[in-house]
């Protein structure tokens, strides 16, 4: 059943682009005033006319909303390590019209994160806060009924879960009680090490990701280009899937939740990506 619709998602060519993760048009319908991840309050009326980029001391990329430096809700002066971070989160600004919608400007958030770090966590507190997923990771639950979902759990999480303890040789395994399987030591120590080979900023975005999907598997199936954003997000919502194939769904409801959930999945995924990056080039300017 799910695999069918798995099938369709175009694969890692896809992976990161915004363009598919919701045809246009139909998540501007329906956009609703929710409370996203933001440190910055929902709406407020556009004040700026021009967005660009700059570079200042240190190397570091700023972004300028007419002739003001953009700060964060911190206060500080908003910078990023590189050039492709700082058009990606120019464009956020510059796509905005007549109001501001702080919601939907994932990039933004994810750098204000990082650049304030209000919860005052150092590399090793966002590796243990990322790792704990691992014990209630998603693919690792099994229901013992009803039949159909049961296959569809095997059929669908088996093969990315053999494929991530393949790809780090870990054992991971899974387990129909509420407790879940018992997770190695051995296996988190190999993920606390790959881990660090992060740096701050991406492990911003590699957390938020795993808050997303409510899995470290799904989420470095992602990053390492094993998964598509559509596939990992569909994958992190198949009892649901099932449930809706089998009952129905609020027409608007449904689709709203999955865009969303896809849109913020890709602006995490996207920003590890980039926040990965150096960048040597020098520009000034955002041109049109």
């Amino acid at each position: 059943m799910l695999r069918g619709l798995v099938r369709l998602q175009s694969h890692m060519g896809n992976a990161l682009s915004f363009r598919n993760v919701c045809p246009r048009g139909q998540l501007s319908s329906l956009l609703v005033n929710r409370n996203a991840y933001s440190t910055a309050i929902a709406e407020r009326k556009k004040f700026y006319e021009d967005v660009t980029i700059s570079q200042g001391e240190g190397g570091l990329y700023e972004i300028n909303l007419d002739r003001r430096k953009l700060k964060t809700p911190g206060g500080k002066l908003f910078t990023v390590p590189n050039e492709s971070l700082a058009i990606a989160v120019a464009t956020e600004w510059d796509v905005q019209r007549d109001t501001l919608k702080f919601y939907t400007m994932h990039m933004t958030t994810l750098c204000n994160t990082a650049i304030d770090n209000p919860t005052h966590r150092d590399k090793d507190q966002v590796i243990n806060a990322a790792l704990k997923f691992l014990e209630t990771d998603t693919v690792c639950y099994r229901v013992e009924d009803p039949p159909g979902l049961v296959e569809l759990q095997n059929n669908e999480w088996e093969p990315v879960l053999r494929w991530i303890e393949n790809r780090y040789n870990v054992v991971i395994g899974s387990s129909s009680s509420i407790l879940g399987p018992e997770i190695p030591e051995a296996t988190s120590d190999t993920f606390r090490q790959h881990l660090k080979s992060y740096n701050f900023w991406s492990l911003t975005g590699l957390e938020y990701v795993i808050t997303q999907l409510k899995s470290v598997v799904l989420s470095l199936g992602l990053i390492d280009r094993h998964l598509s954003v559509e596939q990992a997000v569909l994958l992190s919502r198949l009892e649901e899937e099932y449930q809706i194939q089998h009952w129905g769904n609020v027409e608007w409801a449904h689709d709203y939740d999955m865009y969303e959930l896809r849109a913020r999945t890709a602006a995490g995924a996207l920003f590890v990506q980039l926040s990965s990056e150096t960048s040597t080039v020098k520009r000034k300017l955002l041109q049109d």
